[in-house]
C-alpha cells in the first residue's frame, strides 16, 4: 500500500525531510472551478494541475472525453509543474482521489515510479491539522523529468470487446444498468463487463479501504487478467490504484464508455 498511498501524517513527516512535488488535481464532472478551489486553499507548495488541458488530449467522439495526452505535451506539462527526475510526487484532490488518481496513473504509465496518492485528500490533510494556504504559489523552477510512456498496460475498444478476464465498469451502478446516462450518447455498458463502482473502494471518510478488504472485493469478480473502464478513463484510474493497493495489476481502457458509446458498431448491454 505504501507504494500507492501516503497518509497525511506521513506526508507531513516527509515534507520536513525532503523535497516532494505536490500536485493539486481537484476536478469533478460538472465542476469547472478547480482552479478557484485551489486558490481558496491548498497544501503549501502544491501546484495546480488541470484535468481537461494537462491530463487529457482534446475530446472527440472517436477518442472519448479524456483521451490520453500526447506524451511530449505531458512531459512539457510535467516540467512546468517542476517535476525533476527521481524526485517523489504526491497527488491529491478533495474527492477521495477520484481525480488525483488520473495524475497518479498517467505519471506511472509514463515511467515515474515514485508517485503516491494522498489518502483522503485535502479533507484528511485538514483533519490531521495540516496547513492550508490561499492564493497562487510562485511558479516552480522548470523541471527536467523525462517521460517514457508504456510502463502500465492499456487496451483499446477491440481488446475490451474480446476481453476474457474480469472487465470492470467503474461507473455508478445506475449508469452501468443503463437507467441513466448524463453525458454520453447511449446508456448501458460493454457486453460482458461487470459493475464495480469506484466509490466502493473508499470508506465513509473518503479513504481507501484496507488492502485485505479490497482483495476480497475484487476476488468476487472472478479470475484472469483484469481490465477497467469508466466514463472517460478518469475514475477507472482510481480503480487501478485500488487494485494496486490490493496487490493486483490491471489494464486501463482509456477511451472508456465515452468512446464506446459513440461508435455505432459497438454493441450495448443493459441491466444488471
Amino acid at each position: 500500500m505504501s507504494a500507492v498511498l501516503i497518509s497525511p501524517d506521513e506526508l507531513r513527516e516527509e515534507l520536513a525531510d525532503k523535497a516532494i512535488h505536490l500536485l493539486d488535481v481537484r476536478w469533478a464532472l460538472g465542476d469547472p472551478d478547480g482552479p478557484q478551489h485551489y486558490l481558496d486553499g491548498h497544501i503549501p507548495t502544491a501546484v495546480f494541475v488541470d484535468m481537461e488541458t494537462e491530463l487529457a488530449a482534446a475530446p472527440s467522439p472517436a477518442q472519448g472525453r479524456h483521451p490520453l495526452p500526447d506524451p511530449a505535451q505531458l512531459e512539457k506539462c510535467a516540467r512546468s509543474w517542476g517535476l525533476r527526475a527521481g524526485a517523489p510526487v504526491v497527488v491529491y484532490d478533495a474527492t477521495g482521489g477520484l481525480a488525483a488518481a488520473r495524475a497518479w496513473w498517467l505519471l506511472r504509465w509514463a515511467g515515474v515510479s515514485d508517485v503516491r496518492i494522498l489518502d483522503g485528500g485535502l479533507p484528511a490533510w485538514i483533519a490531521a491539522g495540516g496547513e492550508v494556504v490561499s492564493g497562487a504559489e510562485p511558479d516552480p523552477a522548470t523541471g527536467d523529468v523525462v517521460l517514457r510512456p508504456g510502463a502500465l498496460p492499456v487496451i483499446d475498444a477491440d481488446a475490451a470487446a474480446r476481453w476474457r478476464g474480469p472487465l470492470l465498469d467503474a461507473r455508478a451502478p445506475e449508469r452501468f444498468r443503463g437507467e441513466v446516462e448524463p453525458v454520453d450518447p447511449k446508456a448501458g455498458h460493454i457486453p460482458g463487463a461487470v459493475s464495480a463502482p469506484t466509490t466502493d473502494n473508499l470508506d465513509a471518510s473518503g479513504r481507501f479501504r484496507p488492502a485485505a478488504e479490497l482483495r476480497a472485493r475484487f476476488a468476487e469478480f472472478g479470475d484472469g487478467p483484469i481490465a477497467v473502464y469508466c466514463g472517460s478513463g478518469v475514475t477507472a484510474a482510481h480503480q487501478i490504484a485500488a487494485l494496486a493497493v490490493a496487490g493486483l495489476d490491471a489494464a486501463l481502457y482509456p477511451g472508456s464508455w465515452s468512446q464506446w458509446s459513440n461508435d455505432p458498431k459497438r454493441a450495448v448491454a443493459t441491466g444488471a
